[in-house]
Formats: C-alpha cells, structure tokens, sequence
C-alpha cells in the first residue's frame, strides 16, 4: 500500500502522441518554467486552480450551494465567479451541468491512481503503449512518480517521463530504475535565448540530458518550434543531440495557440505568442536534424 500523494491536472486515456503506442498519459502540476508559448497553463502554478468556461456556462445555479467559500453566485444576468474566494477545492465542478467548472489539481494517492491506469493494459500491450507521466514537470513531485511508476513497473506496463529536465539529478535518480523511456524537451541551445523564453537558465537542464544518455537510457527528444523565438536554435541542438548515444528520435513540434481559452478561464496573463510556423519552416528544422543523422519523427 503506498498512501504517497500528488496533485494531479488530468489523466488523459487512449493518448497517442506522448510516447509509442496506446497511452495514458498523468499530468501532474507545478512547473519550474514559464514557457511564453505554454500551452499548459493550468500546469504551471503548484497550487489546485479552478477555470471557469464562462461561454459553456448555463447560468443553472448548481454551484452555488457546493462551494464552502460562497465564490459563485447569481447576478442580474447571470452566475457571476468570485475568484479571489475561491479556495480551489473543485466541489463546485463535479454539479456543474454545463461543464463551465474545471479544477486543476486533484490530490490523489497512488493506489488511488494505479488501478484507474492498469484498466487500459490490454491496450498498451497490443498497441507497444503504456503510461507517461507528464506536466506541469512532473519530477517536481518526484517521489509520488518514483512510487507510480514503481507500481506500474510490477503490473509489467511500460513507462514514459516527460520532462523538461530542469530538475534535481536526485529526481532523476529516483525515477531511472521504473522509467524506460525519457520524453524530454530542449527548447534552446544558447542559454539567454532559453532565459528569455522560460525565464529560467538551461544549464540545468542540458546537463541532466547528458547525465541520462550517459545512463544508457533511451531518450526521445521534443523540440517545440516557435518562429522569431528558438527558431535560430535548431543547427545547434542538432550538434548537441548527434553527440549522444542513446537518442531514439526527435519530434519537432509546431507551434500552436490554441491554449489562448485556457489563460482566459484561470484569469492568467495570455503570453502565447501570434506568429505561427509554416509547413516549410518546420520540414527544414527536420532536415537540419536529419542531417546530423537524426531519426526524426
């Protein structure tokens, strides 16, 4: 019996582009970074949040007598959230009839969570999948991972960890022995490009990615590519990557804003940016990459 718990943002079944195969993918919450182009909003605060869809809202009241902190109630043309009340408890969400109400950061135990992930194992074994856990960054909550994935790890099930990689080397050495796969995102090369775009230094973080090639572990890299941004960084994280021995493949990932309603419900700063890549801006980070031998994805 582990009773170890984390906050957790969303289990996502049947996901397919967090890892080979059939997935299930648990997002956990906090994150070190601030990425200008988060598309995660909801994972970035460590504390439970909750987001109100105000175009989904049927103005049906149910919420009202949910929630302890009195944060909903009914105005002259409608439900009206006080969200400087609102404790973030999510009782409110599970009466809401026109799903306006979101909580991000359920507090869950790993018992609690492991046979809701193990339903799907039929799955993953037919399809090469398993289970990732992502974020936010989910190493924050390193020893909640290193009990999960321990537990997953006994069921036979193959794990995934999507990290950013800023992280102690302790909470990759907590999760290395259960984790077979390492999704981690290089977002710049040079280090003031990388401050600029997450607030944070990549130090850190290029020296965890050499720490875990070095392992012997396979790590699949993710590249987000965000014109006028990181869009100069590909040659050279190409250099980087062709030096490591252990890259199973790289996946460029376009840029997109659709996280823009996401900022808006949890009444956070939208700092997502308006430029988009082209098709062929993203096939040539691929060539670049190709051509450093590079499996790309």
């Amino acid at each position: 019996m582990s009773n170890i718990r984390g906050k957790i943002i969303e289990i996502k079944r049947f996901a397919v582009h967090d890892g080979d195969g059939i997935r299930t993918t648990v997002f956990l919450k906090g994150c070190p970074l601030k990425c200008l182009w988060c598309h995660n909003p909801e994972g970035i605060s460590f504390a439970p949040q909750l987001a109100y869809y105000e175009n989904k809202c049927i103005s049906c009241g149910e919420c009202l007598g949910s929630c302890p902190a009195g944060a909903h109630r009914m105005g002259e043309n409608g439900h009206i959230f006080d969200r400087a009340l609102c404790a973030g408890c999510g009782k409110c969400e599970e009466n809401c009839l026109g799903e306006a109400l979101k909580h991000y950061g359920k507090d869950m135990s790993v018992d609690e969570l492991l046979p809701m992930l193990l339903e799907d194992k039929e799955f993953y074994e037919n399809s090469g999948g398993g289970v990732t856990l992502s974020g936010g960054e989910c190493l924050m909550q390193a020893e909640f991972c290193k009990e999960l994935l321990k537990k997953l790890k006994e069921n036979r099930v193959n794990t995934a960890v999507d990290t950013c990689g800023f992280v102690k080397r302790e909470a990759i050495d907590a999760v290395m022995p259960y984790t077979d796969i390492f999704l981690y995102d290089i977002k710049a090369f040079d280090e003031d490009v990388h401050i600029k775009c997450t607030g944070v230094s990549n130090k850190l973080i290029l020296e965890n990615l050499k720490y875990i090639d070095s392992c012997g572990k396979d790590i699949e890299v993710r590249i987000p590519y965000v014109p006028d941004f990181n869009s100069d960084q590909i040659e050279k994280i190409a250099e980087l990557l062709a030096s490591l021995k252990n890259i199973t493949k790289v996946r460029v990932l376009p840029y997109h804003n659709y996280a823009g309603s996401k900022y808006a419900s949890l009444d956070m700063k939208n700092t997502l940016p308006e430029k988009l890549p082209s098709a062929e801006e993203v096939k040539n980070a691929e060539r670049i990459l190709s051509e450093k031998n590079i499996s790309v994805f």
